[in-house]
């Protein structure tokens, strides 16, 4: 009686089976929410900056302007508008960049002199305006062949090879992040609010005066959810492949294994919330505040890690949105293998193993009396 016992974890598994079965909302947030946001967001979500309001003031009229203006135009980053005043444009939000290209550039150009143009960004949007001046080197690049008509060559050039992601398309960067957000967050959700409803509705005081003990209820309780969750992983890994056609270059069976991990971690995360607060409307709030911001900002998600402040960098590593993070894009994108990511999954288990101690110990002290 004393040691733990698989049967009476069994039956308590049993009986959250049969209450998810008998609650519909719970088998859609946990098979059909992960899907739509993992669509909606993943088609929302794009780092890339396109149909950039380019107002070209183009004082020379002359064959290698246009040729100039065209090659922005044709990157498929700019779309030019021609002016007279192109700072008013930028000013009045009609624009975001602005090009000068002066008397003479053609004349100059022909006579093998050396010509300038400016170009002026509005800067109020500084991740925008980051992402823009990263575009400038290739376009300069293309005009200086295009304009030099092929006669001149560099004495160095190089070549640029983006490897893992050749098209450096945004998605294939944020669909697997998002997935990571949207798992945790689910996991966490659900077993903090059905929890939570026990405690509420008193079926929770009728359970612990059974031969039941906490371990049990814990394995019992976590193990549907924790299929659960992992039944959205598997229709979010489909959505990732065949919506979006993020590529999956490493193992299926690594990756498994890092969910898993990953799940234990937020199902005992949603618990400790649930048994601290015992009431649904606060373990929603909890489970937003700790599961969503953490993931979304801290994470690697949208900031890298690597440019954060020390004491930031240091924080992230008890999160383990932060880990799974790192081994779901490398083992998508990379195919990285699990010497690559070996401090990951060592500290997605610790982290998972120390989040169920603590939620078994909060859990043992709340039945003292």
């Amino acid at each position: 009686m004393n040691g733990f016992s698989l049967h009476r974890a069994w039956s308590v598994a049993r009986k959250e089976v049969m209450h998810v079965l008998r609650d519909p909302f719970t088998l859609a947030l946990a098979l059909g929410l992960p899907v739509m946001l993992v669509t909606f967001f993943g088609y929302a979500i794009d780092f890339e900056v396109r149909d950039v309001a380019l107002a070209v003031a183009d004082r020379d009229q002359g064959p290698a302007a246009r040729r100039l203006k065209e090659i922005f135009s044709s990157s498929g980053y700019f779309r030019v508008i021609e002016s007279a005043d192109p700072v008013a444009l930028v000013d009045a939000g009609e624009a975001s960049a602005a090009l000068f290209i002066e008397g003479g550039f053609s004349r100059d150009l022909g006579a093998g002199k050396p010509v300038k143009a400016q170009f002026v960004m509005d800067g109020s949007d500084n991740s925008k305006a980051a992402v823009v001046m990263g575009y400038l080197p290739g376009i300069q690049s293309a005009a200086s062949a295009r304009l030099a008509g092929g006669g001149q060559r560099a004495p160095l050039a190089f070549e640029t090879r983006f490897l893992y992601n050749p098209e450096l398309n945004s998605r294939w960067f944020t669909i697997p992040g998002l997935g990571v957000i949207i798992i945790g967050l689910l996991a966490i959700m659900l077993t903090a609010l059905t929890v939570a409803r026990e405690w509420e509705n008193g079926s929770m005081e009728l359970l612990l005066s059974t031969p039941v003990r906490p371990m049990e209820i814990i394995v019992g309780k976590l193990a549907p959810y924790g299929l659960l969750v992992l039944t959205g992983v598997f229709f979010v890994y489909l959505a990732s492949r065949f919506i979006f056609g993020v590529p999956f270059a490493g193992s299926h069976l690594l990756f498994l294994l890092a969910c898993a991990l990953f799940i234990v971690a937020a199902l005992a995360q949603g618990l400790f919330i649930s048994v601290a607060t015992r009431q649904q409307q606060v373990a929603m709030q909890f489970s937003m505040i700790t599961g969503l911001l953490p993931s979304m900002l801290l994470s690697g998600f949208i900031f890298p890690i690597e440019s954060m402040p020390p004491f930031f960098r240091y924080f992230t590593m008890i999160l383990p949105p932060r880990w799974f993070m790192e081994a779901a894009r490398g083992i998508f994108l990379k195919g990285a293998g699990l010497r690559e990511l070996a401090v990951p999954f060592l500290a997605l288990a610790l982290l998972s193993a120390a989040l169920l101690a603590l939620a078994l110990k909060k859990f043992k002290t709340d039945l003292e009396p």
